[in-house]
């Protein structure tokens, strides 16, 4: 099963997955108004680092559900 075919099935099944995919992408289009500017204030360097942080931690969660989906069916 390629990942693509998985994340649909596991945005359909599985709650906490579809919480975490949301919020990461909510994190994604918050970057984009940081990669629009071309200077960032220290607390805008900050901010974007904290959401970089956040987002890499909700998509090893995400992965790890995958994982967990894999090995059960």
């Amino acid at each position: 099963m390629q990942e693509k075919e998985l994340r649909e099935i596991m945005l359909k099944e599985s709650e906490e997955f579809k919480k975490l995919y949301r919020q990461h992408q909510k994190f994604e289009k918050e970057l984009e108004r940081f990669k629009d500017k071309s200077f960032l204030t220290e607390e805008e360097k900050l901010k974007e680092k904290e959401l970089k942080k956040k987002k890499l931690a909700l998509k090893d969660r995400m992965y790890f559900l995958m994982r967990e989906y894999r090995r059960s069916h």
